[in-house]
């Protein structure tokens, strides 16, 4: 993949991703915030194929996703490995959690776990890489990454087990 980046006076920065296909994703961040993406079947096209407008979040919750935040494949001989280290999970908070109306922040999961939280489910909502500031709640299922055992003391605080 190549990638440029250059400056759009008085507009802002525009980025450039071409493939090695030859496709090319085209990214606008205007002074204002307004970003625009835009997608070349051909790179040397003159119009684009398909363009939208993304808000700040829509464009960190996309390049969460592109990154892996809700899904990431692992080859299976990697996996065996990964698992014996890091583990990802889906954690439900029980009503009798201590971390139950607490933001993240406040609840200390990193310090008192190790694990770090890097989802919320609350009902239909994902949030992925969640803010300090987001609140817990009974029945939010965090998605967390931590090791084996720090996965466990989290899973133990969810149920209020402490």
């Amino acid at each position: 993949m190549n990638i440029s980046i250059s400056k759009l006076p008085g507009i802002g920065q525009k980025i450039s991703f071409t493939t090695g296909e030859d496709s090319q994703l085209v990214l606008i961040v205007h002074h204002t915030g307004k970003r625009e993406l835009y997608f070349f079947e051909e790179a040397g096209s003159d119009e684009a194929d398909f363009g939208m407008d993304l808000t700040a979040d829509e464009t960190r919750e996309l390049g969460a996703q592109l990154l892996g935040a809700t899904y990431q494949p692992v080859d299976a001989d990697k996996l065996k490995m990964f698992n014996n280290q890091i583990v990802i999970d889906w954690v439900g908070i029980k009503e009798a959690s201590s971390l139950v109306n607490k933001t993240i922040e406040e609840s200390e999961v990193r310090n008192k776990t190790g694990a770090t939280i890097i989802g919320i489910v609350k009902g239909e909502d994902i949030t992925a890489i969640p803010e300090a500031h987001t609140k817990l709640q009974a029945g939010d299922v965090i998605m967390a990454i931590g090791k084996k055992d720090q996965i466990a003391t989290l899973t133990s605080l969810c149920k209020g087990e402490e």
